[in-house]
């Protein structure tokens, strides 16, 4: 019994410490506008996009669009329809969140080394 009293304690402290490693609006703002991130999605996709402050993301042979919405990140490809998710920034690792999981990482890369 005590070991399911420690699991159950250990479980609640990681909850608020995961939320407290979401980045705010304004911080996402200042971390991604004009900048590049390289990663890797959940399901394997690497990708390499860069974030132009004029809300176009700029990858290798496509666009769209992204937008800071309260303290999420969303984007916006072709026709459908956007997805906003949460933004974990650590020392220029770059974390996507949904529906509270991790879906994606990446780095942060200063300005666009790709010329997009």
């Amino acid at each position: 019994m005590a070991c399911l009293r420690l699991t159950a304690l250990l479980c609640a402290l990681a909850l608020p410490a995961a939320a407290a490693d979401l980045a705010k609006g304004p911080d996402i703002t200042a971390a991604i506008t004009g900048n590049t991130v390289q990663g890797t999605m959940s399901g394997g996709a690497a990708y390499t996009e860069y974030y132009d402050a004029d809300g176009t993301i700029r990858g290798d042979g496509y666009t769209g669009q992204w937008a800071v919405e309260g303290d999420t990140m969303c984007f916006t490809y072709g026709t459908d329809p956007a997805t906003c998710h949460g933004v974990g920034i650590v020392q220029g690792q770059v974390s996507w969140y949904l529906d509270g999981a991790v879906v994606g990482t990446g780095m942060l890369a200063e300005g666009n080394p790709n010329g997009w």
